[in-house]
């Protein structure tokens, strides 16, 4: 009971927020039932916060999600990385809430520690630095030094970050269900979106995840000395807590002029843009975040990763699919690249035979023409087909943005640094090494191997099958369902229209009755006139009424044409 309480107040005050900064419209378009709530709510977006109002739309978003603090915060994190959900100026602005957010008081961490250590953090830690290194929206981080002297990092989750969350997700997951059914045909669903979200956040608000990532990644590179991720103490780390090597160098985003010299920052970009492509092509775990904030230039010219939290997955199959879609680039094969997309994206094959998406596929394959592989961007190839395909209601997946996100995010940190790196042909031997892997003679012969053994498998079994499905038919007969799609709509249509007609059907009659017992009265000041005097107030009410009601319906929007 006190949980469902908390929840209502929690939601109560992410409606009344929005409605603040102006967004009371969303809720409206959504159909979300706010009860009495929805009519304060409506009075304070309409006569309340006039400045806030006058400020751009996606200034007031971006206000209103640093307001409902950190979840709400990471969420705009996440959107600000997706080109295909939001336009460009909501993503730009979003971009600022990766920036510290108001450190919690030291005492604060020390109860956390307490907490998570039984009183015992005194056995793990020697010291912990009250200063902050950083403050962002679901952790802060300290330095410290572990018992045995080891200088470290610690990331310490802030305290009720657990319960906040849960609390947020509900509320997420209320809206977009409302948005997949009140507009179906969105270009991305809600709801996939905030499942993902949710997944994402689990692994930020359990940072033994985190830490099991940056042991993944230290092993992948054991053998490359020039690209380093940090090593996990495990004695001093928890759910809540993540200790890690701290790095002695500099973090690319504070680099200033002179600290470091041409070529040693020549080496750095090589470095990074290796170790992201090797994650992304080869190995299919990669950093999914590699922004300056996250990058260290350490000494020897090596770099450094920290921030292992935000990781994608990228499995054999879809490297292949990667592989088809390259290889239909470079042959401009307008077929293989729409076969490609449909099993990517999980796409209707039906879809990809649209004349308009053909055509909007072709003249993007044209930007291609002539092009040798060894001049293929990836990064801005994926990038720029799945924005075309956005546009005809084809959704790309999320592993797939997490992929184009790393790329293009690495790619932007080589241009700043070092602005005459050659992305493209630094990668050539990777991208060559993908499309040779799939389309190479023993690959090919190895599928068809395969192929050969499934076919073999399924002629084998295929006379038993056929026999079980004849008993099936011989005892109990077919069944067939049919499913009616879209009659929801047109039902409500229909109700509603034949409602208006009911009623205009009274209204007409009592304007013909009561003008009937007026006339019929000739002056004689009868009964007949107090009669036709009070239907006139009624038909004229039920008018109102019917006006009304038509209003509300169509959202307060007037009658629609």
């Amino acid at each position: 009971m006190a949980s469902s309480i908390r929840n209502m107040v929690r939601q109560a005050e992410v409606f009344r927020t929005l409605a603040k900064y102006g967004f009371h419209d969303i809720l409206r378009d959504l159909q979300i039932n706010t009860g009495m709530a929805g009519t304060a709510m409506w009075a304070l977006s309409k006569f309340g916060g006039a400045s806030l109002r006058k400020l751009p739309r996606p200034v007031r978003l971006r206000m209103a999600l640093e307001e409902l603090g950190p979840t709400f915060i990471k969420l705009g994190q996440v959107l600000s990385t997706r080109n295909d959900m939001l336009p460009a100026e909501y993503t730009e602005e979003l971009k600022s809430l990766q920036s510290g957010v108001s450190p919690l008081p030291f005492d604060a961490i020390k109860y956390r520690l307490r907490g998570e250590f039984k009183g015992k953090e005194d056995e793990v830690f020697q010291s912990v630095d009250p200063e902050p290194l950083g403050s962002a929206s679901m952790a802060q981080t300290h330095r410290a030094v572990l018992r045995d002297g080891t200088r470290v990092v610690i990331k310490v989750l802030r305290p009720g970050i657990h319960l906040m969350t849960e609390q947020d997700m509900e509320i997420l997951r209320d809206l977009a269900m409302a948005a997949e059914s009140r507009f179906p045909d969105l270009a991305v669903s809600p709801l996939e979106v905030v499942t993902e979200f949710g997944r994402e956040l689990r692994r930020e608000t359990d940072l033994t995840l985190e830490g099991r990532a940056a042991d993944r990644f230290r092993k992948t590179f054991a053998d490359d000395p020039d690209i380093v991720f940090p090593k996990v103490y495990w004695q001093a780390t928890t759910k809540n807590i993540l200790a890690l090597e701290e790095f002695q160098g500099i973090l690319l985003s504070r680099l200033k002029d002179g600290q470091l010299t041409t070529e040693q920052k020549q080496q750095i970009v090589r470095h990074g843009a290796r170790a992201v492509i090797k994650q992304c092509l080869e190995v299919g775990f990669f950093h999914a975040d590699p922004h300056p904030g996250n990058l260290f230039a350490l000494p020897g010219d090596r770099i450094g990763f920290i921030d292992c939290g935000m990781t994608g997955r990228i499995d054999d199959r879809t490297t292949a699919l990667l592989a088809d879609l390259i290889y239909g680039v470079v042959k401009n094969d307008i077929d293989l690249c729409l076969s490609v997309v449909a099993d990517i994206a999980d796409a209707e094959p039906a879809k990809m035979q649209s004349r308009p998406l053909r055509a909007d596929v072709r003249d993007f394959l044209s930007n291609f023409h002539d092009t040798p592989l060894e001049r293929i961007d990836l990064g801005r190839l994926l990038k720029e087909f799945f924005d075309r395909l956005r546009a005809h209601k084809i959704r790309c997946p999320a592993d797939m943005v997490m992929l184009i996100k790393a790329l293009t995010t690495i790619q932007g940190v080589a241009a700043k640094l070092d602005p005459k790196f050659d992305m493209v042909g630094f990668a050539r031997p990777s991208i060559e090494k993908l499309v040779k892997k799939k389309y190479s003679v023993g690959s090919i012969k190895k599928r068809l191997g395969n192929a050969l053994r499934n076919f073999a498998e399924v002629a084998e079994a295929a006379p038993g099958g056929v026999r079980n499905a004849f008993k099936t038919l011989r005892k109990s007969g077919v069944a067939i369902n049919l499913e009616h799609r879209g009659l929801a709509q047109l039902t409500s249509v229909i109700e509603h229209a034949s409602r208006n007609i009911a009623f205009a059907l009274i209204i007409s009659a009592l304007f013909v009755g009561s003008s009937i017992c007026l006339l019929a009265d000739r002056g004689k000041d009868t009964i007949l006139v107090q009669i036709g005097v009070v239907g006139f107030i009624i038909a004229g009410m039920l008018t109102l009424l019917l006006l009304l009601g038509n209003w509300k319906a169509n959202g307060g929007k007037g009658p629609k044409a």
